[in-house]
């Protein structure tokens, strides 16, 4: 048995021009690009409007949604990347296909991106064309899809989205608390700016020893002493040195504390809990829940402060 070898074949040998050429053959062809992205294509049409615009190639897809293809006998470029955007909202398609000759690791990554940001029902893909023949047979084109949608894209992108509207919402919520602590004279976290973390601290007047706002998505607040000095052995003793006067802190507070020594880890806490809601309450409550934590807050570093300036003495 002869096994043949499979030779490259360069791309404009087979098609000189992108339109009139390649265009005219993926028309009669449109079946192979359509197994290689899983979508059925049908009712192609060359040359289609785009506002000044013109595409390569508008098709259907199974629901009769439109689809543009944009042709690219060369490496990705931005130029190309942006006709394929611009193409897709115009149209108000539902698909983007890029086919390219050589798809650069930077289109690539925008391409992922752009599957894993937009609605779940666009989809774009990068597909790689090759051409190849063995010994002296006819040259046969090779698509590969490089980059396309997937549940796991789409489901990491809302992750994504949602963690950023979260960012945001931390924002204003620490605005509105550091401006309510200013109004209330409560002056600990004054030097400090908003956050996108779910906590917010100051100083102690102690090395290792921070007091802290935190709010959490959907059931509490809470205001605290955060124990960390970078050594685990400290932490624990100047905990232990607070805990024995906790009966005495905890009548200067106003309430009984939480105290976590957490021994299996290097960081202690003392703090003190808001069962008032948390971020997703909507700002309306966040008023409340700010006013809240701002006066644990006064309370917590008045019943601690003589304790914390005691503990080398």
């Amino acid at each position: 048995m002869t096994i043949g070898k499979l030779e490259k074949v360069s791309l404009r040998d087979l098609w000189k021009h992108e339109e009139q050429d390649f265009s005219t053959w993926l028309v009669e062809n449109l079946d192979v690009l359509g197994e290689t992205i899983g979508i059925g294509l049908s009712e192609p049409q060359r040359e289609v409007r785009a506002g000044n615009f013109e595409v390569d190639l508008v098709a259907e897809d199974e629901s009769s949604n439109r689809v543009v293809i944009e042709n690219q006998l060369e490496s990705t470029d931005h130029d190309h990347l942006g006709k394929l955007i611009t193409y897709l909202t115009y149209l108000e398609a539902k698909t983007a296909v890029w086919i390219t000759k050589m798809p650069r690791p930077e289109h690539v990554k925008a391409i992922a991106w752009l599957n894993e940001t937009t609605p779940d029902d666009i989809s774009f893909f990068l597909v790689k064309l090759e051409a190849f023949h063995i010994g002296g047979s006819n040259p046969a084109p090779l698509f590969t899809a490089i980059a396309g949608p997937s549940p796991e894209a789409k489901g990491f992108g809302q992750q994504r989205k949602e963690l950023a509207e979260r960012h945001i919402l931390r924002l204003k919520f620490w605005d509105g608390l550091l401006k309510r602590a200013k109004e209330k004279g409560v002056m600990l976290h004054a030097s400090r700016s908003p956050t996108k973390h779910s906590w917010i601290y100051a100083g102690s007047g102690r090395s290792g020893l921070v007091f802290v706002y935190k709010i959490r998505v959907d059931d509490n607040a809470s205001a605290e002493l955060y124990i960390d000095t970078g050594d685990k052995e400290e932490n624990k003793k100047i905990f232990d040195i607070l805990l024995s006067k906790r009966k005495d802190i905890e009548r200067d507070f106003g309430s009984e504390l939480l105290w976590e020594r957490l021994n299996d880890k290097r960081a202690s806490r003392i703090h003190y809990d808001i069962a008032m809601g948390g971020l997703n309450s909507g700002e309306d409550e966040w008023p409340a829940i700010q006013h809240t934590m701002i006066d644990a807050m006064a309370r917590l570093h008045k019943a601690l402060k003589p304790y914390i300036d005691s503990l080398d003495n």
